[in-house]
């Protein structure tokens, strides 16, 4: 089933006074359960693409449909909402909130969703005990590993059932041993929950594992081939 629609989506920037095309006319679709890399020299537009499909940052021409749903033409407001009940996000520097626990953290984003609490204390500790971090649900950031911040990071992403996550360069200060391990849970997660994941990588470990892989090159899409598995 088709989850995202990406048609001719075009973004630049001002670099001093030269206008730099970041998106270059993208044309993409995303299907339900998808594990897709996708890869490119820096400066290709891969974390722009994704900032655009989650709703961090306009197009300048183009749209994005998520569902049913124009993302490009919804308010500031209501895009908020929709990011908030719709896209789940893990960030390279994993962006988890200092002064909160782990479970604090998964639990923060159904807060926002304002789920009940029971409901959203049980799915905490569910999804960290499915990343594997059951016995440091009580561990602040700065008590962990990256690795295990990573996968608290994940957790979160799932906290509020999202139509798929976003991972932009979930991989980059990891070790060889926590990538792995992060790789191995999303990957299980995928096969066994049907989630989707989307993947902004210069990390072949991470290429190694998708099912299909995107190539940009200035902003345009160069390749998009599925991998056979």
């Amino acid at each position: 089933m088709n989850i995202i629609t990406i048609e001719d989506l075009k973004k630049s920037y001002r670099d001093s006074e030269i206008a730099v095309q970041a998106l270059d006319g993208i044309n993409l679709t995303f299907d339900q359960g998808e594990f897709t890399a996708i890869v490119g020299p820096s400066g290709s537009g891969k974390t722009t693409l994704l900032n655009m499909v989650g709703g961090l940052d306009k197009p300048d021409s183009g749209n994005i449909i998520i569902g049913d749903v124009d993302v490009t033409k919804l308010s500031s407001r209501k895009l908020i909402d929709f990011r908030l009940n719709n896209i789940g996000f893990v960030f390279q520097s994993y962006n988890l909130i200092p002064v909160l626990t782990a479970f604090e953290n998964v639990e923060f984003i159904m807060n926002l969703q304002r789920v009940k609490r029971e409901e959203r204390q049980k799915r905490a500790v569910d999804l960290l005990e499915a990343v594997g971090l059951g016995e440091r649900i009580h561990s602040r950031p700065s008590k962990l590993s990256g690795g295990q911040q990573q996968r608290v990071a994940v957790a979160r992403a799932l906290a509020s059932h999202p139509r798929f996550i976003l991972a932009d360069e979930p991989t980059a200060n990891l070790d060889s041993v926590s990538t792995g391990n992060l790789l191995e849970i999303m990957e299980k997660l995928n096969h066994e929950e049907n989630i989707t994941f989307i993947f902004s990588t210069h990390d072949q470990r991470v290429v190694n594992k998708a099912h299909r892989v995107i190539v940009l090159e200035d902003g345009k899409v160069v390749k998009d081939e599925k991998v056979k598995m």
